[in-house]
């Protein structure tokens, strides 16, 4: 990936919400941008976010078992990132191993209230902060 700035979102795919999160590769931090509820138009929504924001590359979280095997989520995951095909000029899957439980951990860590959609995005974020680390020069 190149050093010019890039805009990338990253998606923490549930079954009833996918948690989002967002970075420009040229501060290589990436922060939560919410939820949107799994509700028969996430994918527009999705659509619309990488329009919005100009995002080249989305990073879809992959599910595995603590075996690193695919899982039953796994395979919905992949049927999901199939419907997200030409919405944006990369379409990449980062492994997202216990990004949730980690989610909750820091939360909780930060004190005060959050919802499960805060969790969701918060594991967007680790997913994308993890995909920046490993691609990102």
């Amino acid at each position: 990936m190149s050093k010019s700035k890039t805009t990338v979102i990253a998606l923490d795919v549930g079954g009833a919400r996918i948690g989002v999160a967002i970075a420009d590769t040229s501060v290589k931090i990436a922060v939560p941008f919410g939820a949107i509820e799994v509700d028969g138009n996430e994918v527009q929504a999705i659509a619309q976010l990488v329009v919005k924001e100009d995002a080249r590359v989305v990073v879809v979280g992959y599910p595995r078992n603590q075996a690193g095997e695919p899982t039953a989520q796994t395979a919905s995951v992949e049927q999901f990132a199939a419907k997200l095909t030409g919405i944006t000029d990369e379409l990449v899957f980062q492994d997202e191993s216990l990004t949730s439980v980690m989610a909750e951990q820091r939360l909780k860590a930060r004190g005060g209230s959050y919802t499960k959609g805060d969790i969701d995005a918060e594991a967007a974020v680790i997913i994308l902060q993890d995909y920046i680390e490993e691609h990102v020069s």
